[in-house]
């Protein structure tokens, strides 16, 4: 945030003198603690000076974006992941798009008969075999159009949520699947979540409307 040139001065008194009292911070500047009030109210709700009861106002140094953005990158992605929501790779196109609408979601987890990941089916690519001849859907299997591994952007649960909202932006899909290593099986991945567009606004809100 842009401050103002009297906000700067009160910020680089507090530095030096702090704590210090809004009665000595106006006598300093030569003005009245009414006139000084809005200013102090704008640097201690942005987070760079902060008001201790009995002992005055000291100097935070971070703004309330500093300070929202470290609190969402403690977050992981295993405090705010959904159940995943999946298909067996041999079942038909058809059974998917199914399987989208009654779970009322845009992505689908293809797995094998252990429940490891094998692809992911997302309502575009349901869209597109469904384009033109639909004869076919009840025999064609999920596996011929979903993206298959390695191509699949996933996440795990140790991820902070951030990083997951990043790959979402940067790679253009809905849902990330939720993974973690299967042991003693080499690049074998078990499905245990998922994190969505719709994960992550639910989570801006709640930060958003904590406290009120």
């Amino acid at each position: 945030m842009q401050l103002s040139p009297r906000q700067e001065k009160i910020v680089e008194i507090v530095k030096r003198h702090g704590p210090i009292t809004s009665h000595q911070i106006a006598e300093m500047l030569n003005l009245t603690r009414a006139a000084l009030r809005p200013d102090l109210a704008i640097l201690t709700m942005s987070g760079i000076l902060e008001a201790r009861p009995r002992v005055g106002y000291v100097y935070h140094g971070k703004p309330a974006q500093a300070l929202v953005a470290e609190e969402i990158r403690k977050i992981k992605v295993g405090d705010v992941k959904g159940l995943p929501k999946v298909i067996r790779y041999d079942a038909s196109v058809y059974d998917a798009i199914v399987t989208l609408f009654l779970e009322d979601v845009g992505t689908l987890m293809v797995v094998d008969s252990e429940g490891h990941l094998e692809g992911v089916v997302s309502r575009k690519d349901l869209l597109k075999a469904a384009i033109g001849d639909t004869s076919n859907l009840k025999t064609m299997p999920v596996s011929v159009v979903m993206t298959r591994m390695p191509n699949i952007i996933c996440t795990t649960p140790e991820e902070s949520v951030l990083t997951a909202a990043q790959k979402i932006i940067e790679h253009e899909v809905d849902a990330l699947p939720v993974v973690r290593p299967v042991a003693g099986k080499e690049k074998k991945l078990e499905v245990i979540g998922r994190i969505t567009k719709t994960t992550i606004t639910r989570l801006f809100v709640e930060l958003g409307t904590a406290g009120r």
